[in-house]
């Protein structure tokens, strides 16, 4: 059941931002929601759209506020940023969105009593990394969406190629939320079954040529979605609203969020995405799985892929 007055506050009224507000709306997530934005207009013009929708949603508070709202939320989503302009780095993006969030971190601060704080900005593992460290907060209390949404994209497309319900897909994505991330197809199951086994019929295997082909499209699916609407944000609402649901109900769910390791594959003082047990708390436990010698160089490449651009960043 959901937490009795629970109060969510979402930093950042733009589509991500507000998109997240209606998706929780619309399933009676949470009691409270406050929207944050340096444009309080627009805050204020999302959370009336939404409240106009009510009466067919059901009643939960929705309104325009600022950081003195911050008291008493249950949970803090951060997806205030600037996107990333064609032909900009990586690490282009991470100095201007790197100073926005170290903004945002002090003033959340200020009056932050309780909470868990979620990252969405990109690039999501440097600033989720970032502001663990500006809050002081305990270890797992900063969490970043990582991967969870590569994790659901990858097994949507193998529920397409399965022709299954993607419910009955299990499997994560790992490391970076970016060019470096990888598929642990060690762990990838259906209904029970591995992917070999599931395919072990001559008629219909599931090549190299096919898994290097799905991970692939994982990968562009943000970038062929921008090029086709200009944005992404549907998905990556949902993805919050699930995740405020696990921090809201003490789910103790398992998603592949992103949090700062010290000692888990021998990773240490970087953001990366591992399958993590989430509650009210943060983080409860990061799962070390056992992968094979080709998952693990392949997770190590991409931590020092995130720690590549951290290192350049951790001055500002």
């Amino acid at each position: 059941m959901t937490k009795s007055k629970s109060k969510i506050a979402i930093i950042g009224a733009g589509f991500v931002g507000a998109s997240a507000a209606f998706a929780m709306t619309l399933h009676q997530s949470v009691n409270e929601i406050v929207l944050i934005d340096i444009d309080a207009k627009k805050a204020m013009g999302e959370a009336m759209d939404i409240n106009h929708g009510l009466s067919f949603m059901g009643q939960i508070l929705v309104y325009a506020g600022d950081y003195t709202d911050i008291k008493n939320c249950d949970a803090i989503v951060i997806t205030a940023g600037i996107n990333r302009k064609p032909g900009e780095t990586r690490l282009d993006l991470a100095k201007k969105n790197i100073a926005i969030a170290k903004d945002i971190t002090s003033n959340i601060m200020k009056f932050y009593n309780r909470g868990v704080i979620l990252v969405v900005s990109n690039p999501v593992d440097i600033i989720t990394y970032m502001i663990q460290k500006w809050s002081g907060l305990p270890a797992g209390r900063v969490i970043g969406t990582g991967t969870v949404l590569d994790s659901i994209r990858f097994r949507y497309l193998l529920s397409k190629r399965l022709n299954v319900d993607v419910k009955n897909v299990h499997g994560y994505i790992i490391g970076e939320h970016g060019d470096s991330q990888l598929p642990l197809w060690s762990a990838t199951h259906i209904a029970g079954r591995s992917i070999e086994e599931y395919f072990n019929s001559p008629s219909d295997p599931l090549t190299e040529t096919d898994k290097s082909a799905i991970v692939n499209k994982v990968k562009k699916a943000g970038s062929v979605i921008i090029e086709n609407k200009g944005a992404t944000y549907y998905a990556i609402a949902v993805t919050i609203e699930s995740i405020i649901k696990t921090f809201l109900k003490n789910q103790n769910t398992i998603r592949t969020v992103g949090s700062v390791i010290n000692g888990i594959y021998g990773i240490n003082d970087v953001a990366i995405s591992l399958p993590s047990i989430i509650n009210s708390e943060g983080i409860a436990e990061v799962l070390e799985l056992n992968i094979t010698p080709e998952e693990m160089n392949d997770l190590m490449n991409s931590a020092q892929s995130v720690k590549t651009i951290l290192n350049e960043v951790k001055s500002i």
